[in-house]
C-alpha cells in the first residue's frame, strides 16, 4: 500500500453500501482499510462476491474484525487513517424485534467502541450511516432533519438514534467532525438478499408467491446505491461545521404495489401475491425533504426508481 494515500477506514465495507463504497474511494486515489466480521444475517459467500472487484488490490486491507471488540480494534489497526465510515451494523426493523439486545450491543456499544478509537487515535472525520427509520410515526412529510420530532417503533430505529446522539457528544467534546446520514431504503445491485426488491425479484424469476403485508399502500422513498455512494463521498470531504444529520434520500416515494408492478415490468414476469396483516414496527410511509444535502453536500440523486431496478435486474441474472 502506497504510504503517500489518505487511508479510510469502512466498517462494514463487505457489504451492499460499504462494497460500493470502497469501490468509489480506490477509483479516487485512496488507501481503503476494511473492518467486517461477516455477521451471520446473510451468507459469508455473498460478501465475499461483494469484495471480488478489490479484495486483491494494492491499497486495500482487509481485516475480519468485530467492531463490539475494542481490544481488537487497537491491535490490529496500527495505521494512520484520515476518517471512518462506519456503515457496519446490525441490519433490519424486524429482526430488531425478536433480538433487541444484540441490536444495541452491535450499533450502539460498537459504534461507541468506533468513536473511542477515533479519540485515542486522532481521527477528526467521522461519517456515520443513519436511518430513515428514526422518523418512525413522524406524520410531518417530508421528513426534515430540523425536526426534532422522532418517533421511532423498533429497536433497530432506536439503536440508530443513540449513534447520532452519541456522535453530537465525542463532537462538543473531542473535536470529531460527526456526519450522521440518514439513508433511505437503498436499492441497487448487492442489494441484502433479505430486502424487498431481492426478494421479491427472485421469486418472480421462480414464479414462486410474495408475501405482502398490508394493502400494498405503504411507500418508501427507494435511493439508488450509486446516489448514496456520491452522498458519503461527499460527506467524507464535508468540513463546514463538527457536527451535522443529512437525509440521502430520492425525494420520491414509491408505493408498495407500484414496487412490484415495476418488478413485473422490468422483469417481464407476473407476480403471485399472498397477502398477509401488517407487521410491527413497519411505517407507513418514508420519504425525504433533500434540501440541507443538496445545499451542503451537494447531493443530487440521478438514479429514477425503474432505471435501479434494470441496473439490479442485469445484476441479479448475472449473479444467481
Amino acid at each position: 500500500m502506497s504510504s503517500s494515500k489518505l487511508n479510510i477506514i469502512v466498517t462494514g465495507g463487505a457489504g451492499f453500501i460499504g462494497s460500493h463504497f470502497v469501490e468509489k474511494l480506490l477509483d479516487n486515489n485512496y488507501a481503503v482499510t476494511v473492518v467486517d466480521n461477516f455477521d451471520a444475517f446473510y451468507a459469508k459467500e455473498v460478501k465475499q462476491q461483494n469484495m471480488a472487484s478489490f479484495l486483491q488490490h494494492p491499497d486495500v486491507t482487509f481485516l475480519e474484525l468485530d467492531i463490539c471488540d475494542e481490544a481488537n480494534l487497537h491491535e490490529h489497526l496500527q495505521g494512520t487513517y484520515e476518517a471512518i465510515v462506519h456503515l457496519a451494523a446490525k441490519a433490519g426493523v424486524r429482526p430488531s424485534i425478536e433480538n433487541p439486545i444484540a441490536y444495541q450491543q452491535v450499533n450502539v456499544a460498537g459504534t461507541q467502541n468506533l468513536l473511542e478509537f477515533a479519540k485515542k487515535k486522532g481521527i477528526k472525520q467521522f461519517v456515520f450511516a443513519s436511518s430513515s427509520s428514526v422518523y418512525g410515526i413522524n406524520k410531518n412529510v417530508p421528513w426534515k432533519e430540523s425536526d426534532g420530532q422522532l418517533y421511532p417503533i423498533s429497536p433497530y430505529a432506536s439503536t440508530k438514534i443513540s449513534g447520532e446522539l452519541m456522535g453530537h457528544v465525542y463532537s462538543h467534546l473531542y473535536g470529531i467532525r460527526f456526519l450522521a446520514l440518514r439513508f433511505f431504503t437503498v436499492f441497487g445491485p448487492r442489494q441484502r438478499p433479505d430486502l424487498a426488491i431481492h426478494l421479491f425479484s427472485k421469486k418472480v424469476l421462480k414464479a414462486e408467491p410474495i408475501r405482502i403485508f398490508g394493502d400494498g399502500s405503504t411507500k418508501r422513498d427507494y435511493t439508488y446505491v450509486g446516489d448514496i455512494v456520491e452522498g458519503i463521498y461527499n460527506a467524507l470531504h464535508y468540513s463546514a461545521t463538527g457536527f451535522e444529520i443529512f437525509n440521502l434520500g430520492n425525494r420520491h416515494t414509491v408505493s408498495l404495489s407500484e414496487m412490484v408492478k415495476t418488478i413485473e415490468t422490468v422483469f417481464d414476469k407476473s407476480a403471485i401475491i399472498e397477502s398477509f396483516p401488517e407487521q410491527p414496527g413497519d411505517v407507513s410511509i418514508t420519504y425525504a425533504d433533500i434540501n440541507k444535502a443538496q445545499q451542503l453536500l451537494n447531493y443530487s440523486p440521478k438514479t429514477d426508481f425503474k432505471t435501479g431496478v434494470e441496473k439490479f435486474r442485469d445484476w441479479l441474472l448475472l449473479n444467481q
